[in-house]
């Protein structure tokens, strides 16, 4: 009797451990193939590809604050502006652009010192923007109360920001490095202007705006690389996929970048930055893939975007008197994520063709922002009501800015057909 309860309980033992070791080999083969219950191995995982699209400029002007304003109800609206490219935005897995005015309330103003009502953020978030950029040589012209506020006002609309701060401890937090998740693809901003336009920063507020000159208020031509260094060091300890850098530089209405952008944009590549998104110029000015060479010997490339012109502003030929000031694109940068490689890349650049159009102040809705090619296409079937023939020949004078500045291989109908051909992709040089 013994001996028969001793085997029923080493047969019991036995079944046991031919349970554990098959409940153990399938938890191995889930976790090796991806199966219920196991994560994917890197190996066998599909990459990830998502969007990032970038604007430019995003300006108030005093004719297009009154624009924006509807008498009937007390309110402002800027998203007549947006119609024509909502569309644009919203697809891309994560927009940004270049804020560049503060929100600090009535009363509003424009030129020289920018302050535009609240709507003009939610109205961004609202269209897909995800984040904006308030470093600008326009972020103090309310002084620091204005540029908190500008902040707050942002929180509320639920768009993120980067480049400015309301406090010691908010800039401390992060070191300015803002993780955003682009489509899956973790992209670490950071945000920079070479200046304030003479306005000084008092010592008690330093930490409230990136600057990337220490002479911000004089010649603006001191890179202050210890402090470059020290952020970008801090963003690439955060293991980001890719590091963007928005920075405000440059020469105004100039449609070639100098040889300081140059300098700043090699100092960033070499210290981790894989996107050098610009702004300021107010004109488009060249993208393109610069290579720079390391102390040890190595090299490393970055993609340079030095400026996408005003994404919507009162600016043009007519009011400024300078050739594409209402000439802009939304660039479209492919991002992927190769989990064999372990490395994420620029895997295709795209921009569309854009007018800012001012339709003059008798019109009930005064700024569009038009899609060249959308609106080329519409008058050509025959609907003239937006685009005319005088419209018709700004599309065409813009198409070819875009395409002389920016690179004609890479606006996107052409940009498309090469990918269907399998032409190059992002990492080309559009100069």
């Amino acid at each position: 009797m013994m001996r028969r309860k001793l085997s029923f309980f080493a047969l019991a033992v036995l079944a046991a451990c031919i349970v554990l070791i098959f409940l153990g080999l399938y938890k191995d083969s889930n976790e090796t193939t991806g199966g219920p219950g196991g994560p994917q191995n890197a190996d066998s995982q599909a990459p990830i590809t998502a969007t990032l699209a970038v604007c430019g400029d995003t300006m108030s002007h005093t004719p297009q604050t009154n624009d924006a304003y509807d008498s009937a109800t007390d309110t402002y609206s800027y998203l007549h502006c947006f119609q024509f490219v909502r569309s644009w935005i919203e697809q891309a897995d994560f927009a940004v652009a270049n804020l560049e005015t503060t929100l600090n309330g009535p009363p509003y103003s424009g030129y020289p010192q920018f302050c535009a009502p609240d709507a003009l953020a939610h109205n961004l978030k609202e269209v897909g923007f995800d984040l904006v950029t308030t470093a600008n040589n326009h972020s103090m012209d309310k002084g620091f109360s204005g540029l908190s506020r500008t902040l707050d006002v942002l929180d509320e609309a639920g768009l993120a920001h980067v480049g400015s701060f309301r406090s010691q401890e908010e800039f401390a937090a992060n070191k300015g490095v803002v993780v955003a998740d682009v489509g899956g693809i973790s992209v670490a901003f950071l945000g920079y202007t070479y200046g304030t336009n003479g306005i000084p920063i008092s010592g008690e507020n330093d930490f409230c705006l990136n600057r990337f000159n220490s002479d911000y208020t004089t010649s603006c031509s001191t890179l202050d690389e210890s402090k470059l260094f020290q952020e970008m060091s801090y963003a690439k300890s955060l293991n980001p996929d890719l590091i963007a850098v928005m920075v405000h530089w440059g020469v105004e209405y100039q449609t070639t970048q100098n040889a300081y952008q140059d300098k700043v944009a090699d100092f960033l590549i070499e210290n981790g930055a894989d996107l050098v998104l610009g702004s300021h110029s107010h004109v488009p000015q060249p993208m393109m893939t610069r290579t720079v060479t390391l102390a040890d010997g190595s090299t490393r490339s970055g993609f340079v975007c030095y400026s996408l012109g005003n994404f919507i502003s009162n600016q043009s030929p007519e009011t400024v008197n300078v050739n594409y000031s209402d000439t802009t694109a939304i660039l479209n940068l492919e991002l992927t994520k190769d989990f064999t490689t372990g490395k994420t890349t620029v895997s295709k650049v795209s921009y569309v063709p854009l007018l800012v159009l001012n339709r003059g102040t008798g019109a009930d809705e005064q700024y569009y922002i038009l899609d060249v090619h959308a609106g080329m296409e519409a008058h050509d079937s025959g609907d003239t009501s937006v685009v005319t023939d005088q419209v018709y020949q700004k599309l065409q004078y813009a198409l070819t800015g875009c395409h002389n500045i920016l690179g004609e291989a890479f606006d996107y109908v052409n940009a498309t057909a090469s990918q269907s051909q399998g032409g190059a992709g992002g990492q080309q040089s559009a100069a």
